[in-house]
């Protein structure tokens, strides 16, 4: 384009010069040995003009004659050059589909047709071939050959990583990621590996310094690298909680900032700030990590906030995480627990069912199994909340991978990707046997196949509790009672008045023991005035 504009100008330039002569007619006299010549102005100009002319296209062609052996050469050459990275480019083709007969026969061709020194491609082809055929000894010395160019280096170290993981040398893939990362911290694969590596090996201060690193060459993206970085900074404080709260609240709080819901981080952010005393800023930090995310280990850091608190005080914490996030499942087993921690049965009861309404899940059923068997200690009714809770889908937990753990962990175990970690039921136990489907009529169904609380007599207005109270009472004194001394013979009346009942000698009850003396009618006889002792 640049030319076309210079020629054209060139032609502008000379037709004006051509049109100012024309303007501005004149005669141009030469006298030359005693001879006179005399022409037009415009005339001698376009002599002159062409004489030029004729002397450049003379010079052109003295050049052409004298540079064309060299010319002849280089065109030959670059024919075959040509030639040359056509048979790369259709060996790269059939390396990538496979062909590795093709594959060969075309890097054979481009080593013949270019040097190898010049053209680094042909080495990753011939590798590429030997890994299609399976002759990886071959595929690694090319990668070797590769790493030790400065031109092809980080293509090389690529390979021998790749190799490295396939035969499971994990310390030598390490080596090989890290050398690509501290050469050319720009590239995704070696960064993530390394990343990766440092954060399995607990490096977390290294692990930090090279993601703020591809965060600033923008190998990242900025949310993906926050998120990364937050994840690490909670690692680390985890690390710090029991010799430096301050560091680990620190890290926790940094991390909260780039992630606010990182449940991890607002629990360890809590954690420290109550070894420091600092309460209510830990409380604070719990309750807006309820309000993003209720998390039942959230629930539990918060009503067991100071040791010293009486059970009523922690149901009162209870009750303040429902009142931020009302009918949620969390909320209502939390209250629910604490309800049971403080003996208040009814309260217990009713969240836990309310929550087994919401969200039919195990945690639920075991929850009112605890409150049967606290309350009314009835193991047929515990059973039946034991049964529905087998049923009962599973409850959520730290997943990765296929892997579930009973706490978080920055890295998996199983593939070591950062922050793969995520609260959901587990695979395979997403759904429940629900008969019909339905979550509130699986509780209800539940409730309405409740076995009815044992009782002696079901219109007795005596507690409950008090009656089984006394069924283990008399049993526990039966079996400590000392033996009798051996029974006298006895006579044909005694033994036949030993068998009428007095009229008002109770019966005893079914299972009991020979010598017990029953279960009292409260509404005819009257409470006795001794007291049983056990011991």
């Amino acid at each position: 384009m640049i030319r076309l504009v210079v020629f054209a100008l060139f032609v502008l330039l000379l037709a004006y010069g051509f049109s100012w002569f024309a303007d501005r007619p004149g005669d141009l006299s030469l006298i030359w040995e005693g001879q006179i010549y005399q022409t037009k102005l415009i005339v001698a100009v376009s002599a002159i003009i062409a004489l030029i002319a004729a002397v450049m296209i003379v010079w052109w062609f003295v050049r052409l004659i004298w540079t064309s052996p060299h010319s002849v050469t280089r065109y030959f050459r670059a024919r075959k050059r040509d030639r040359g990275y056509q048979a790369l480019s259709t060996g790269l083709i059939a390396a990538g589909a496979g062909n590795a007969l093709l594959a060969r026969k075309m890097a054979a061709r481009s080593r013949g047709l270019i040097r190898a020194d010049q053209e680094p491609l042909i080495n990753l082809l011939e590798a590429q071939a030997a890994l299609i055929e399976g002759r990886h000894d071959e595929a690694r010395a090319k990668f070797e050959a590769m790493a030790n160019d400065p031109e092809t280096r980080e293509l090389g170290l690529r390979g021998l990583y790749l190799e490295a993981r396939r035969l499971g040398a994990n310390e030598a893939a390490r080596q090989y990621a890290e050398k690509a990362a501290d050469n050319a911290p720009y590239l995704p694969w070696a960064a993530q590996a390394t990343l990766e590596y440092r954060s399995q090996a607990g490096r977390w201060d290294d692990a930090i310094r090279l993601l703020e690193q591809q965060k600033a060459a923008r190998v990242v993206e900025k949310a993906e690298a926050n998120r990364l970085l937050a994840v690490l900074l909670t690692a680390r404080a985890a690390e710090k909680l029991e010799g430096n709260p301050a560091g680990a609240r620190d890290d926790a709080l940094q991390a909260l900032k780039l992630a606010v819901d990182l449940v991890p981080a607002a629990l360890i952010a809590a954690k420290a700030l109550f070894r420091e005393g600092g309460l209510r800023k830990a409380a604070s930090i719990l309750e807006q990590a309820w309000k993003s995310a209720p998390h039942p280990e959230i629930g539990q850091t918060y009503v067991r906030a100071r040791s010293g608190d009486s059970t009523l005080d922690r149901l009162k914490r209870a009750e303040r995480l429902e009142a931020l996030r009302p009918n949620n499942v969390e909320s209502l087993l939390v209250v629910a627990q604490a309800a049971l921690d403080a003996q208040e049965f009814a309260k217990a009861r009713s969240k836990a069912e309310a929550a087994a309404r919401i969200e039919p899940r195990e945690a639920a059923f075991l929850l009112l199994a605890d409150i049967e068997e606290a309350e009314t200690g009835d193991q047929g009714r515990v059973r039946h909340w034991l049964a529905q809770a087998l049923k009962a889908p599973r409850d959520p937990a730290w997943v990765a991978d296929g892997f579930v753990s009973d706490k978080w962990l920055p890295v998996s175990p199983v593939t070591g990707r950062i922050d793969a970690f995520e609260w959901k039921a587990p695979f395979g136990q997403i759904e429940g046997p629900l008969e019909d489907g339905s979550a509130p009529a699986a509780i209800e169904t539940a409730l309405k196949t409740l076995p009815p609380l044992r009782d002696v007599r079901p219109e007795s207005p005596v507690n409950d509790h008090r009656i089984i109270e006394l069924e283990r009472a008399a049993t526990i004194a039966e079996a400590v009672r000392p033996a009798p001394a051996p029974a006298k013979p006895k006579s044909v009346e005694s033994t036949a008045s030993d068998k009428a009942p007095a009229p008002n000698e109770a019966k005893p009850f079914f299972g009991g023991l020979p010598d017990d003396p029953g279960v009292r009618d409260p509404r005819t006889e009257p409470e006795p005035k001794t007291r049983l002792r056990l011991f």
